[in-house]
């Protein structure tokens, strides 16, 4: 079943954006901060809130679970959402390029 549950959060969208590769919650903060060019700093408390809702939504799944950590991954829903909502947020750009064309009048 798609994502229907409308607009991603920021840190959403960043967690799946962050799973197109495997990784568990220590690396993820990391990747994220990367992926984001340091924009975002997510702590452990976001980070987990997200991964519970994103596992109840089936968007990500946990790939290996040593007890100690467990390695998240995206599922094919997920991928799915997340390129609806990068279509979703470069049309609201390229809405808000009206911005620029009245700053040049």
């Amino acid at each position: 079943m798609p994502y229907e549950s409308g607009p991603m959060t920021e840190a959403m969208y960043y967690v799946l954006l962050s799973l197109l590769r495997p990784n568990h919650g220590y690396q993820l903060m990391n990747e994220i901060e990367k992926v984001s060019k340091g924009r975002i700093k997510m702590g452990p408390g976001t980070l987990y809130g997200v991964l519970t809702r994103l596992l109840k939504d089936k968007l990500i799944i946990v790939v290996n679970d040593d007890g100690r950590r467990k390695t998240y991954s995206i599922t094919e829903d997920g991928r799915k959402a997340l390129e609806i909502e990068y279509e979703r947020l470069i049309s609201m750009v390229n809405d808000g390029k009206i911005i620029m064309e009245d700053r040049d009048e």
